[in-house]
């Protein structure tokens, strides 16, 4: 796989923005980890208040992919903190975003790891292994389909159909 963390969002917009197989999400998503600059695969979590699944997912190798957690845009606890993104960075996970909070912000920023997301809460979240994985999730006016492509930068998130360049 070629490095595609050095193409730009708002270069992405420039060359695709009205293509069908290209989306740009609503902004709103903070910048929390080591890498600001990070894209890759998608791979999915609908994960309601519980983080178990996102665990699951950061245990296996990431492979350059990029894990996109749907927690419902929720603001009432946390669904990755460091020792998450510390899982996500050994095994090889280009980033993360969180339609939700994340904790433990200045270690995850110490991660070679992107992570984005809404803001913080020092709440973590249950584990009642509730939640679903690798289906279309959607929120900031983008529907996120595992095997797409995310690319995210510090102008936002745009997602394709296939790899670009």
């Amino acid at each position: 796989m070629s490095d595609t963390s050095e193409l730009k969002t708002a270069d992405l917009c420039d060359a695709h923005a009205g293509t069908p197989h290209f989306h740009i999400a609503e902004p709103g998503f903070l910048d929390y980890g080591g890498r600001r600059s990070f894209s890759g695969p998608i791979s999915t979590v609908r994960a309601p208040e519980d983080n178990s699944l996102v665990r699951k997912a950061l245990e296996e190798p990431g492979q350059g992919r990029v894990l996109v957690v749907d927690g419902g845009g929720s603001r009432r606890c946390a669904l990755v903190g460091d020792v998450l993104a510390a899982l996500g960075e050994k095994n090889g996970w280009a980033g993360v975003v969180v339609n939700g909070c994340i904790r433990d912000a200045e270690e995850v920023g110490r991660t070679a790891i992107g992570v984005k997301a809404l803001g913080t809460h020092p709440l973590k979240s249950g584990k009642r292994n509730e939640g679903q994985r690798d289906v279309e999730v959607r929120f900031a006016g983008v529907t996120f389909v595992p095997g797409h492509h995310l690319y995210a930068d510090a102008d936002g998130i745009v997602t394709s159909q296939k790899p670009l360049r």
